[in-house]
């Protein structure tokens, strides 16, 4: 079941020694609508108004979602990770209940806000779990602010466009492709201002275009000790996520003689959205 490997692989990765209790007791409590919510509400950085919420206890862990998603999207993974975890969960500028400012949509920004944000809530030292196009930004963190990021768990991730399939890069999401889908849908239902879903889609459009990758060498230089999670029929091509494992240091396995700081894992039967609540999103190229 992709859900139950994806817990207990992202609970191990962040150093929780009950991974199984953990699970069984987030479907437990997933099931009784038992609600892990602790605290939300908005965060001002860099001229945005940025919504979190703060779910569970014990050692932080950020949560950030994928492209067009939102704090609910994650599903029942949040609420097993707050069994027993201090979950920060951001939506990023324009997505879920944060606005979406008269700006260009930029991932340094991004990746600058999120930063900003986790300090003044508070925090010293973090884990950072990001999703899809968020990993963008999760690699980005680890590079500008190590002091701020202790452990990285990087889900359907890349550091540039290459790691997409050629048919997805070549038919980037529209409005019309979008159209019926669960974004659409749950960006009219959290959107502060939902008449700006067409601005938004051309900004997301915009952005992936102008995205041209962080530098490989940079990427190498990230020391968080970090985990690779992606599923065998997922949008990011497996060559790809083998390339950045070994980038971040999977290269230098000898057989399990020389241990590994970072670990990847594929995760059978598993497409790009299995990892959120959206198994179905709707119908997109």
């Amino acid at each position: 079941m992709p859900w139950r490997a994806l817990i207990l692989l992202v609970v191990l990765a962040v150093a929780t020694p009950v991974a199984q209790n953990i699970s069984q007791a987030a479907s437990a409590a997933t099931a009784a609508g038992v609600s892990t919510l602790v605290k939300s509400g908005y965060v001002d950085v860099g001229g945005l108004h940025m919504y979190y919420e703060i779910h569970g206890a014990d050692k932080p862990l950020v949560l950030l979602h994928g492209g067009f998603g939102n704090i609910p999207s994650w599903g029942p993974t949040l609420t097993a990770l707050a069994q027993s975890r201090e979950v920060i969960a951001f939506e990023l500028e324009g997505h879920g209940r944060t606005a979406d400012l008269d700006r260009p949509l930029n991932w340094e920004q991004m990746t600058d806000d999120v930063a900003a944000a986790v300090k003044k809530l508070g925090f010293d030292q973090v884990d950072v779990m990001g999703y899809s196009l968020c990993v963008v930004i999760a690699l980005r963190m680890g590079v500008k602010y190590p002091s701020l990021v202790r452990k990285l768990v990087v889900i359907s991730g890349l550091y540039s466009l290459a790691g997409y399939y050629p048919a997805i890069n070549a038919n980037w999401l529209t409005v019309q492709t979008l159209a019926g889908t669960t974004m659409e849908k749950e960006y009219a239902q959290h959107a502060l201002n939902p008449s700006r879903w067409s601005i938004f889609v051309g900004k997301m459009d915009q952005a992936l275009k102008d995205f041209k990758g962080w530098p490989e060498s940079e990427v190498r230089s990230i020391k968080a000790p970090t985990l690779l999670i992606f599923g065998d029929n997922d949008a990011v091509q497996p060559e790809y996520e083998v390339q950045l494992f070994r980038i971040l240091g999977g290269d230098k396995a000898m057989g399990g003689f020389t241990p590994l700081v970072n670990q990847m894992a594929v995760l059978p039967n598993t497409t790009h959205f299995s990892f959120t609540k959206w198994t179905n999103p709707g119908t997109v190229p």
